[in-house]
């Protein structure tokens, strides 16, 4: 190898696919997470929260809450589930914001599925 050859690097290659070589051939079967029927209500209920939320004048408490229904949504749809710790910091959320949201029955769906 001669020393004005390109170096190359290969960092982290998880959930990746790649081919190296004239000949190479690669297939990616890469699936999404399943996901179980209570992660996917509480998806379909944590949407609609986010959507109500967008309604009205956010605060801090608002603001905060939706930023964690973000994350949930987002975890959901990595890994088909939520964290005992993400379901514990939304109840805590909802409960701070819980003058604010008495009105949305959204917010009544999420925290039933919390088991508040």
């Amino acid at each position: 190898m001669s020393t004005d050859e390109p170096a190359v690097t290969i960092a982290d290659v998880s959930q990746s696919t790649f081919a190296i070589g004239s000949h190479a051939h690669a297939e990616s079967h890469h699936h999404a997470a399943g996901r179980d029927p209570a992660a996917e209500e509480l998806l379909a209920a944590v949407r609609e929260l986010r959507a109500d939320l967008a309604r009205i004048r956010a605060d801090d408490r608002t603001r905060a809450l939706d930023g964690e229904l973000a994350d949930t949504e987002d975890e959901i749809n990595r890994t088909g589930t939520t964290g005992e710790g993400r379901r514990q910091r939304l109840r805590e959320l909802l409960n701070d914001a819980q003058a604010v949201l008495s009105v949305f029955t959204s917010a009544g769906a999420v925290a039933g599925l919390l088991g508040m």
